[in-house]
């Protein structure tokens, strides 16, 4: 009986697949003996800031080199209040001056080269200062702006050029019980004269304030405490906005079509099995972001739009379609949350991260310029 031969059929492995995704890879780690709350690459070079605060309770702000491959400690200095956020958004490329908010309520401007006295300082809030962002240097058009979240309930603006009051602010209504604001970001910031402020507080409130209006464009309540706001860029006319919150979720908005009754379109999706602490898109391509977990957990996501990303209802208004989220990758690497994630702005897959287990941590993502 002659059978002819037969082609074997290669069948690709798991693992095969599994290496033509993209991969989170942990390239270096540093445990310290201070809580890292905030770790931010300095702009167009290899160094970045660890912010955060030692077990006396003072302010620790230190700035580390990636050389080679190690993690080698430039220069620290430490401060009366512990550090909670920073950021270098509303620093021009050629200051790279890091805005900072402390425990105390202090917002504080540093020069990196000269960090006994603050460029610049405001009594910006009453208490801890949640949360920080920046905009009109490295990125975004117009005034150089730093925007504030306090644990008073406050969301404040401030023009860096300006010594004293906030150049605007949201407020607690009178009599108002005030909500911690967790989360602040900018973004529609895509001339000199327009820009917008998000702000997200622990009881699930999200308000978009338009600072060109000088007046809140648009207010939902997401049903749980708002961890973390970005806008997909924030240089761009408002395209999209992701809120994370408790309960394992996260929230992507379509900023670009706004229904007189229904508001901003929105998808929801589960992540992390634990708090999302914040999401961060890819510099280098919007529709890409990573979302950080409270069970120290890394989460790669793509955004994909839809056919048409606009629809008319039976009155004739225009609502927002929204497309889909597809997880490229996870990775776990800690037990505790991830506090921070930043990528840098000039190498794709680049990043910095801080973790509450007393550690921070350089990662890359591979192959994100084929997804």
């Amino acid at each position: 009986l002659y059978l002819p031969p037969v082609t074997p059929t290669v069948a690709m492995t798991s693992g095969e697949e599994m290496m033509k995704k993209p991969q989170i890879i942990e390239h270096a780690r540093k445990s310290v003996t201070q809580t890292v709350y905030e770790t931010r690459w300095v702009p167009s070079s290899a160094r970045f800031v660890v912010l955060g605060s030692p077990p006396r309770g003072s302010g620790l702000l230190q700035i580390y080199s990636l050389d080679k491959g190690e993690l080698v400690l430039l220069h620290e200095a430490e401060k009366k209040s512990p550090f909670k956020c920073g950021t270098f958004g509303a620093s021009s490329l050629a200051d790279r001056h890091l805005s900072t908010g402390n425990f105390d309520g202090k917002l504080n401007v540093w020069d990196l080269d000269h960090l006994g006295t603050p460029v610049f300082t405001a009594s910006a809030h009453t208490g801890l200062i949640n949360c920080i962002d920046g905009v009109g240097g490295v990125r975004g058009a117009g005034a150089p702006e730093v925007a504030t979240g306090g644990r008073d309930g406050r969301a404040c603006v401030w023009d860096l050029r300006v010594d004293g009051a906030p150049v605007a602010a949201l407020e607690p209504s009178e009599g108002e019980v005030p909500r911690d604001c967790w989360s602040v970001a900018f973004g529609d910031a895509h001339t000199a004269d327009d820009r917008a402020l998000a702000a997200g507080y622990d009881n699930g409130d999200v308000k978009l304030l338009d600072l060109r209006a000088g007046k809140v464009r648009w207010e939902t309540n997401v049903q749980n405490g708002v961890c973390g706001l970005q806008f997909d860029r924030p240089d761009i006319a408002a395209n999209k906005l992701v809120v994370t919150t408790l309960e394992s979720r996260y929230r992507v908005y379509d900023m670009r079509t706004h229904h007189p009754v229904l508001g901003y379109s929105m998808l929801s999706q589960d992540a992390h099995e634990s708090t999302v602490w914040s999401a961060a898109h890819l510099p280098q391509n919007r529709d890409v972001f990573m979302t950080c977990g409270g069970n120290g957990s890394l989460e790669l996501w793509k955004y994909s739009y839809p056919a048409q990303r606009r629809v008319k209802d039976k009155d004739g208004h225009e609502k927002g379609v929204l497309g889909s989220v597809t997880r490229l990758q996870k990775a776990t690497l800690s037990t505790q949350p991830i506090s921070s994630f930043d990528w840098h702005a000039d190498k794709e897959g680049l990043a910095v991260m801080g973790v509450l287990d007393q550690t921070f941590r350089v990662v890359v993502v591979t192959k994100l310029g084929k997804v």
